[in-house]
């Protein structure tokens, strides 16, 4: 399996058309990256709910997982005529469990909907462009906002579940060799922080502090390195990563609420065109 679609982080780049290539003769016992994103992912629900409690209600959760590995399954079947791997699609799923909160349970159904569906229909020479829980939670946050809102709770003083897992994800990242668009991300945010403290006058600490979130984890280790919707080069990847944290600092001057959501949603798909365009 080749090194881009070692750090799956939501789906492949594109419905596979036969079989999936197992490790190279000689590479021994390997674990499919897509199942430790799965679990990194699956650590961070678990620490957040015991540390910071932040899902209210638990069949919200299996909501939104359900209609996206359903979705998954049954497009995939119908579009490739194979049973995909459901590890993009739980991904997908409990992304869009975790960052949306709403009293109702159709949001979370017609966010991994969309998300799953954008997969299949919004593509571009034949790659899809946008990360699939990036879209799906952005389209229902702007089209019910009085009923629909984003995560927004911190670690508090549990900084240590913070710790261990910003320290298994970067290790999953460097295996995968992506360790370097989060580390970009991070380090623009501390940066663009600061300068947001001197153009508004609040403590430095405060406008860093989002970065300790769970939001910021999901965002970090599974949004904006996703290999579908990540451009081919290195220093492509460090790009986008530094413009979508400088995108998300201008719309926080405006007071642009979910500007790290929205951000992505503008600046991701918008290079990957451009990169399909130059790759062609």
């Amino acid at each position: 399996m080749s090194a881009t679609r070692a750090a799956a982080a939501e789906s492949a780049a594109e419905p596979p058309k036969g079989p999936s290539p197992g490790p190279p003769k000689g590479a021994g016992w390997q674990i499919d990256p897509r199942y430790l994103s799965s679990s990194l992912i699956t650590l961070i629900l678990v620490f957040g709910q015991l540390y910071v409690g932040f899902l209210h209600d638990l069949s919200q959760l299996f909501t939104a997982i359900a209609v996206a590995l359903a979705a998954e399954m049954a497009l995939g079947r119908l579009l490739t005529g194979r049973w995909l791997n459901p590890a993009s699609a739980y991904i997908t799923g409990i992304s869009c469990g975790i960052l949306l909160r709403s009293l109702s349970l159709w949001p979370f159904a017609i966010a991994s909907l969309l998300s799953i569906l954008s997969k299949y229909v919004l593509r571009f020479r034949g790659r899809h462009l946008w990360n699939p829980s990036n879209l799906g939670i952005c389209v229902v946050l702007f089209a019910a906002p009085g009923t629909v809102a984003a995560l927004s709770e911190q670690w508090g003083n549990d900084l240590w579940a913070m710790a261990v897992i910003w320290v298994l994800g970067s290790v999953i990242l460097w295996r995968a060799k992506r360790f370097h668009v989060t580390f970009t991300y991070a380090a623009s945010f501390v940066a663009l922080a600061y300068v947001r403290s001197l153009i508004t006058g609040t403590p430095f600490l405060s406008e860093v502090a989002p970065i300790t979130g769970p939001m910021y984890q999901l965002m970090a280790f599974f949004m904006v390195t996703d290999p579908a919707t990540s451009v081919s080069s290195r220093r492509g990847r460090i790009g986008v990563a530094f413009l979508v944290a400088l995108a998300e600092m201008v719309l926080r001057l405006f007071e642009i609420v979910n500007a790290p959501l929205y951000a992505l949603f503008l600046v991701g798909p918008a290079a990957k065109v451009l990169d399909l365009r130059r790759s062609a």
